[in-house]
């Protein structure tokens, strides 16, 4: 038997995603000031992060991760539950389940952790794990880990999560869902989707990466808004979209996080967050808590983008959120257009296959409360010249790059 040669394989797949066009390539930001990144050695305003609230670069943000590293070092230097928890964590920890009501949260390093901690600790092979079709990819990768069964329902489709729990009658149900989907910029039907999961004894689980700070009532995400109870789901809130920095907590009931804590593979053997990470995002929990005035900004910021680029005829998807679609179809316009855009000092990245289904390309529009009304009406100004440009060339034969 001839093994295949790994490194051949890989460099089969690089030469195939190079022949499709899609080569992911990084971008090195030497300095940013607001919404104003030097890329490449050169500065362009950024309509594709996640930091909406502006808090990345708030000066108690930054002040707070500084004076806390000073005192307490650079790193936490062991899993929490050998000597890397400090009082920054527990801090944080008590700040964040008070504001979004649960009895009880626990920090992990990455969203991407806590999903694979939430499914590993409580599912089993004779589970099951029902998803909306559009969970972000670390949802599926959990369930999958876990070893659980997986069944995957249509797009916000409450009677589609409905057949997909009576197709495995036996064992546990988790329900699991984005919150805030994070390429389409819409929510999801909790409410109609803990209804489902209550006929079918499921437990709900909401990662509310995009929704924690922007969405409901003070923001408190997407499970205040829907006026669940925060201690009947759990819920997963990350520390690196709109509160600035930098990791995630899962929140829930004192028997499942407890449980978590004690169980989950990824706690126990991951090294506990920086203090003074810890401490900077305990100080951004803070100011989102109480400057409403930073959502109020975003959402007018919304509503103006909105209204100004369906004006132009700009193909928006339906979305409430600081994510705001713009469809292109094909990949190739999708490209053309972002590189039109990035000529006319505005980042705003494309998004295509296999992120997005083949036919689904778009650009991914991100807005936060550092924008200014200008920069958002500069942006459509650019997106409608750029659009407009790119189907010229493609009507004359070749696409603008």
């Amino acid at each position: 038997m001839t093994r295949p040669r790994l490194t051949e394989r890989i460099l089969a797949a690089r030469v195939q995603r190079a022949m499709q066009g899609r080569v992911r390539q990084r971008r090195t930001i030497t300095r940013r000031d607001g919404v104003r990144y030097e890329v490449d050695g050169r500065w362009l305003t950024n309509f594709c992060g996640n930091d909406y609230l502006g808090l990345s670069q708030h000066f108690a943000v930054v002040d707070a991760l500084q004076n806390t590293a000073a005192r307490d070092g650079a790193g936490s230097g062991a899993s929490h539950l050998v000597c890397g928890h400090f009082a920054s964590h527990d801090a944080l920890e008590r700040e964040l389940a008070d504001w979004l009501g649960a009895p009880r949260a626990l920090l992990f390093g990455s969203g991407y952790l806590a999903n694979l901690a939430v499914m590993q600790a409580l599912l089993t092979e004779d589970d099951v794990c029902v998803q909306d079709r559009l969970n972000h990819a670390s949802l599926i990768d959990a369930a999958r880990l876990a070893g659980c069964k997986l069944r995957r329902y249509p797009h916000v489709d409450p009677e589609g999560a409905l057949r997909q729990l009576r197709t495995v009658p036996e064992g546990a149900a988790m329900l699991a869902t984005d919150g805030v989907f994070s390429m389409d910029g819409d929510v999801a039907p909790l409410r109609e989707l803990s209804l489902v999961a209550r006929v079918q004894q499921a437990l709900v689980y909401v990662d509310d990466a995009h929704g924690v700070g922007v969405v409901g009532p003070e923001g408190r995400g997407c499970v205040a808004d829907a006026g669940l109870d925060a201690s009947g789901v759990v819920q997963l809130a990350t520390l690196g979209k709109a509160l600035g920095g930098y990791g995630a907590v899962v929140l829930g009931s004192d028997d499942i996080i407890g449980h978590l804590a004690e169980t989950a593979r990824p706690y126990l053997y991951n090294t506990a967050l920086p203090p003074g990470q810890a401490a900077s995002s305990l100080a951004a929990v803070k100011l989102a808590r109480r400057d409403h005035w930073r959502r109020e900004k975003l959402q007018s910021l919304i509503a103006h983008f909105r209204s100004t680029a369906l004006f132009r005829d700009l193909p928006l998807l339906p979305s409430t959120t600081p994510i705001q679609p713009l469809m292109c179809g094909d990949e190739k316009r999708a490209m053309a257009i972002t590189t039109a855009l990035e000529a006319q000092g505005f980042w705003v990245p494309a998004i295509r296959p296999p992120t997005v289904p083949d036919g689904r390309s778009r650009l991914r529009i991100t807005l936060s409360s550092l924008h200014t009304q200008a920069e958002v009406d500069l942006l459509v100004d650019a997106l409608s010249w750029a659009r407009d440009a790119v189907e010229m060339g493609y009507s004359a034969g070749t696409a603008v790059a």
